[in-house]
């Protein structure tokens, strides 16, 4: 019985010996952006800016007010035409700037 306890102890010892792991890491992705918005928020108050590509609705950053900030523009094609738009955070105004080749950095100033 002793014998069987002791073989059975030592595949378990085996079996849950020090095993060699290899470690990569993940492939890069085109997510880097190349393309940016140099928006200027004149506004009393704060905006939520947005590109909008193909229907879609991006959301960079909100911007505070009377401020100046650089947006990197993620997920949208160099050299794509897109639409921006900046909207209060209270929703009662919103601003856009239509048919926008993105390409290095843009800059836009609302209002």
């Amino acid at each position: 019985m002793k014998r069987i306890m002791l073989t059975l102890a030592l595949l378990a010892t085996a079996a849950c010996g020090g095993r060699q792991v290899q470690m990569q890491t993940a492939p890069q992705t085109s997510t880097a952006a190349t393309a940016s918005i140099q928006l200027t928020n004149n506004a009393s108050q704060a905006v939520n800016v947005y590109v909008v590509s193909a229907g879609t609705d991006i959301f960079l950053k909100q911007v505070a007010a009377r401020s100046t900030e650089s947006l990197p523009v993620r997920g949208v094609a160099d050299g794509s035409t897109v639409t921006l738009r900046a909207t209060t955070v209270d929703g009662s105004y919103t601003y856009t700037k239509e048919n926008v080749v993105l390409s290095g950095s843009y800059v836009w100033q609302v209002p």
